[in-house]
């Protein structure tokens, strides 16, 4: 399999002088929404509301029903966009671009002084999100950290035998993995879903939860999962954890 290629030709950043050592070969793979930005502030109401638009125009829907199937799909699949494609024939890409068509700058909220913590975070950094890859350009782009990215991972390209295979894909997270060319040790996702986590630790990924209140299903979790390496609140948690060695199950590694 040939090795990863920037899906955005983003250029691979240079190494950072005094970050040489066991972290600075290191994978990140992050999540985007609720992981590096604040999605349930504003924007998850207004993707939801612009599914549902979309989906009323184009399946001749009112809003209730088009509500309750944008759910249904992505609950059954992991996104709405699968479930249009599978059982309408609306390819994902159409519906994406279509229900992502609006000014997310106003709209992203951060941690403060999350473009210079990522700066100090040595390894490389990838992307992996189930949103599509123009809408996750832009929010990098407000964030101040897209050139920080060597490869953005986007539902876009998460296609398997013809058909999308988005996170918690098992398959789709081992073809990144062979694309990688790295060790599943030594790679890490950041994610706030316990799903897309388990699904990582079954492949070998070392894992760390970013908690965030409103992600949906979490809650019916409780205590710590074994598939959880570590959990953190915020990108800088990690910066924390690195410079006092407080990244254990690297050990060796």
């Amino acid at each position: 399999m040939p090795p990863l290629r920037s899906p955005v030709a983003l250029p691979r950043p240079r190494t950072r002088a005094g970050l040489a050592g066991p972290q600075s070969d290191l994978v990140w793979l992050f999540d985007l929404d609720n992981t590096l930005h604040d999605c349930s502030r504003n924007i998850f109401g207004a993707i939801d509301s612009a599914m549902s638009d979309v989906m009323m125009q184009w399946l001749q829907l009112d809003r209730q029903n088009a509500d309750r199937l944008r759910k249904d799909y992505w609950r059954r699949y992991g996104a709405t966009a699968i479930g249009l494609e599978r059982h309408h024939g609306i390819r994902a890409s159409e519906f994406l671009e279509a229900s992502h068509d609006f000014d997310v700058a106003p709209l992203v909220h951060a941690e403060t002084g999350i473009a210079r913590k990522f700066a100090s975070l040595p390894g490389r950094k990838i992307l992996l999100t189930n949103a599509p890859q123009r809408y996750a350009r832009d929010v990098l782009k407000t964030l101040g950290i897209l050139h920080h990215f060597e490869a953005l991972w986007a539902i876009d390209h998460m296609r398997l035998q013809g058909r999308i295979r988005c996170k918690p894909s098992v398959a789709m997270l081992r073809q990144l993995l062979a694309r990688l060319r790295v060790p599943a040790h030594r790679v890490i996702l950041v994610d706030d879903t316990l799903a897309n986590l388990r699904s990582a630790r079954a492949v070998g990924i070392r894992t760390v939860l970013s908690h965030h209140p409103g992600t949906p299903h979490n809650a019916r979790h409780h205590g710590r999962s074994a598939y959880v390496d570590m959990r953190v609140n915020r990108i800088g948690h990690l910066l924390t954890a690195r410079r006092s060695n407080g990244l254990p199950f690297l050990a060796g590694a």
